[in-house]
């Protein structure tokens, strides 16, 4: 005469392959949701200004996307101000990727693996004095640096 599994054990070979398949299927669907969704992360490798002979500056940037998707810079903050409403002190930006022609307009550019070089010319500041520089993404993520002008 065989004997057959007690209940007990059926039960916790039940749940214990229950819980296994559960597991298994989170792990794929939080695989499956990562392949979607990218994420944005950009580096700013390097910032410093220097001085022009006109009593202007030349803020450099050299940004990075280190990030899984392309990231497009949408605007351009300075002091938490946008470059749109500092006509008197911004007076052009230009970038690897093409030069800015409206400031209130602006559209960088910057692909997976990508470094972008970002120059802003900046007048009516002084010497010593100490800006925050913010890049603004499209997807709203913000990168900020500050950079004290020499």
């Amino acid at each position: 005469m065989k004997k057959a599994i007690s209940p007990v054990i059926a039960t916790v070979i039940i749940v214990a392959v229950t819980i296994a398949i559960a597991i298994a299927v989170a792990l794929w669907m939080t695989g499956l949701v990562g392949s979607f969704t990218g994420t944005e992360n950009l580096q700013i490798v390097s910032a410093y200004a220097t001085k022009n002979d006109n009593n202007t500056w030349t803020i450099y940037l050299q940004v990075k996307n280190v990030g899984t998707v392309d990231v497009t810079i949408d605007n351009i903050f300075i002091n938490g101000v946008p470059v749109s409403d500092l006509h008197e002190y911004v007076q052009n930006i230009t970038a690897s990727s093409g030069n800015v022609q409206d400031m209130s307009n602006i559209n960088i550019p910057i692909r997976t693996g990508e470094a972008v070089n970002i120059n802003i010319n900046v007048q009516k500041y002084v010497a010593g004095q100490m800006l925050e520089i913010k890049l603004h993404s499209a997807a709203g993520k913000e990168y900020p640096k500050q950079i004290t002008l020499p």
